[in-house]
């Protein structure tokens, strides 16, 4: 004979003061599963903080931002020796001599990045023979145009048009493409026939992987990954696209 099962629960047959203090307990685990899982999605999502929240084999994209209030996080300083030193090879706007050198690391696909190509833009309008500009590059891998993009700058680059490429991908970033590189090569004046052999021979991914080697190196995890270096060599690092003032309050406090 199948025995008669009860109709009490367990807490029917517990002191009341103990199922409280377990009902409560698991009402906090549940709370806690929740905020976590909530937390976890907004994260992925990258919603939270305007961040693209890398996976175990991609880089995170900041924006350098906490939230949507408009505050910026602590720049940490960097010890400048992790940086690599500007040369001959890098790519320099401005006045090569300036107290103050700002080392972009950046992705021609990255969002962020084409927000922050502005910002620079009106740092070199407004410090003029005092901020030195110098591009890096840092392609991520889930931007698929990212690292041919680059490359395509670095034929630009062989031609003394490397500033004026960069400008473009960046004010057409929707457009990034195999058939735009060689369009716009022909926009800008170049000799198209030694930029396509440039791009399809694939010699310039080299020097894309050495300023990405470099980049990560020198700490960065995430583009735009950018350094503030002053005339004594010390760096200190601006994270993600800031706007103009606080990168300008940064510049002000490093030519004091």
């Amino acid at each position: 004979m199948e025995p008669i099962q009860s109709n009490k629960s367990f807490f029917d047959t517990i002191p009341s003061k103990t199922a409280f203090g377990l009902g409560f307990i698991t009402a906090i685990l549940c709370l806690g599963t929740a905020g976590f899982l909530i937390l976890g999605s907004c994260m992925l999502s990258g919603k939270c903080t305007g961040v693209a929240v890398a996976s175990a084999t991609k880089t995170t994209t900041t924006t350098g931002t906490t939230g949507n209030t408009g505050t910026t996080a602590p720049a940490p300083t960097v010890a400048a020796g992790k940086v690599p030193v500007v040369s001959d090879a890098d790519h320099v706007r401005g006045d090569a001599n300036a107290p103050l050198t700002i080392i972009e690391y950046s992705d021609f696909e990255c969002p962020f990045c084409a927000r922050f190509h502005p910002t620079m833009q009106q740092v070199m309008d407004n410090y003029d023979g005092k901020v030195r500009w110098v591009y890096r590059h840092f392609p991520l891998s889930f931007h698929p145009e990212a690292t041919p993009a680059a490359e395509a700058s670095e034929c630009a680059a062989e031609q003394g048009k490397f500033w004026e490429y960069a400008d473009a991908l960046i004010e057409n970033q929707d457009s990034l493409s195999a058939t735009y590189y060689p369009q716009l090569a022909q926009q800008l004046g170049l000799d198209t026939t030694k930029f396509n052999d440039c791009l399809s021979s694939d010699r310039m991914l080299d020097r894309v992987q050495s300023d990405q080697a470099g980049g990560s190196a020198a700490g960065v995890t995430g583009t735009p990954g950018s350094f503030l270096i002053d005339a004594d060599g010390n760096a200190q690092a601006i994270k993600g696209a800031l706007p103009y003032a606080s990168v300008a309050a940064m510049i002000d406090a490093a030519l004091q």
